[in-house]
């Protein structure tokens, strides 16, 4: 399978090559039934119910199907129970940020008590502190022992993107367990401590003003993958300039990121305006979680810098995949308003970057669910159809598969750890904001986003 739209510049072209390869047998063709949960659809609900279930069934995977020795995320988890890789248990670093996050939310929503979130997240943290890092940085994989699992080949030690990923969690459990009782305080001690030991500015590779992906005891800098441009690593950026221990200055930011300036376009697909030229080929957008991974923590509301207004461009890259799904270019069965939204996931043939310009029929329900903060009324229409029209076909005991394409008739029972926890975490901060006050809180973080040239509401708090 080719990556149209993706080249050489862009380090995600070169994860998912390493990858597809591996996942080109790892899905079926998808309407196997076997082991398939008896999951009751229930009817009538109001959004707000419906919205709550979502969340909380999602949450399960993190919670019910974590990796049960870390307590963390595996990177997928079938329902059919096939493994190709023999890799059921292994750890995803990024989505085990992401689904420390979601235990917040569930904590707070009372999916869990306190305390089982409490054992829970401790549990999580006690292993980070021991596994595998190079110069603070955890590997993409993880296994169960806590050493490093390769990726790809080259790519088998310090993964800055997904530890970046991993510490806006642990900031957010920082600054949410600060005020608590005796061993809630200790526990934010421990997020604190994982947080600082992150070395961004060995990551600079001879202090050049950018970052690098990854870095290998074993191959050194051999990977090359220098991180600039838009995709989905503004927040590694702006965490590397946040630390109070190992921060790099804001020229990294604006020479390295930003390209001096390159990083903008001006364009306007669909009548929505674009201002950050993303990582592809040709002028256009890039997979939808581009507008969610960093923002998780990170909040777009009112946040702006020389370069742009992160909310809008998030809106704009939003309701493009919205009109782009009604207008149908390519007139794939069920396009349209209650079905739309184009990101990395599960493809009917091995895993896919899909875009506008990677469009193969697959809609992987994340794109549109955690799009939810920007786009309410269209991200529910797009629950209510999973739910209620598609229900089981979509709906399991993790919440809603990982993709799927009506064209194709492709239904797989499947999970990626990746793409379901900014499900829990997004919708949680289209509904209260819960994830965006906690990191936007922490004082480095405000000092950081004002260091590089960042205005928000929430700084001057």
């Amino acid at each position: 399978m080719i990556l149209k739209g993706f080249t050489s510049r862009n380090p995600l072209y070169f994860k998912l090559l390493a990858i597809v390869f591996m996942w080109l047998t790892s899905c079926t063709s998808g309407d196997s039934q076997t082991n398939n949960p008896d999951v009751k659809i229930k009817k009538g609900l109001t959004d707000d119910q419906l919205l709550d279930l979502v969340q909380k069934q999602t949450y399960k995977y993190f919670y019910e199907g974590a990796e049960p020795i870390s307590g963390l995320s595996r990177e997928r988890y079938h329902s059919d129970n096939i493994y190709p890789q023999n890799d059921k248990n292994i750890i995803a670093t990024g989505a085990s940020g992401f689904g420390i996050m979601g235990t917040i939310v569930a904590i707070e929503r009372k999916f869990i008590t306190r305390e089982e979130g409490f054992k829970h997240l401790k549990k999580g943290l006690g292993f980070l502190s021991k596994a595998d890092r190079f110069h603070g940085v955890w590997p993409h994989w993880m296994l169960p022992s806590g050493k490093a699992k390769a990726f790809g080949e080259n790519d088998d030690a310090g993964d800055l993107v997904e530890t970046s990923f991993l510490a806006q969690a642990l900031i957010c459990v920082r600054q949410y367990y600060t005020k608590g009782n005796t061993q809630e305080k200790e526990l934010a001690a421990r997020a604190d401590e994982l947080w600082r030991g992150i070395d961004w500015n060995f990551y600079r590779k001879d202090n050049e003003n950018v970052l690098y992906w990854h870095w290998s005891p074993n191959s050194g800098w051999k990977m090359n993958f220098a991180i600039t441009g838009y995709n989905e690593c503004l927040i590694t950026y702006v965490l590397a300039a946040c630390s109070p221990t190992h921060g790099v200055p804001a020229a990294v930011y604006h020479e390295g990121w930003a390209k001096n300036g390159k990083i903008n376009t001006n364009l306007s697909l669909y009548g929505h305006p674009v201002k950050l030229k993303h990582n592809v080929v040709g002028e256009n957008v890039g997979p939808l979680f581009w507008a969610h991974y960093s923002y998780l923590g990170l909040n777009p509301t009112g946040l702006k810098d020389r370069y742009a207004n992160y909310w809008e461009e998030n809106k704009s890259h939003t309701l493009i995949n919205y009109d782009y799904a009604i207008q149908n270019p390519k007139g794939f069965k069920g396009y349209g308003k209650n079905s739309w939204g184009l990101t990395a996931s599960y493809s009917v043939k091995g895993y896919a970057a899909h875009n506008p310009q990677e469009d193969l029929g697959v809609i992987a329900p994340t794109a549109a669910l955690s799009s939810y903060p920007y786009a309410k009324k269209e991200s529910m229409q797009v629950i209510r159809n999973l739910y209620e029209t598609l229900n089981d076909k979509v709906w399991g005991e993790f919440g809603f598969y990982d993709a799927y394409s009506e064209t194709e008739n492709w239904f797989p029972k499947r999970y990626i750890g990746i793409d379901q926890g900014p499900i829990v975490v997004m919708i949680e901060n289209g509904r209260t904001g819960l994830l965006w006050n906690l990191f936007m809180s922490a004082p480095e973080i405000k000092s950081g986003l004002t260091k590089l040239g960042f205005e928000s509401p929430e700084i001057k708090q």
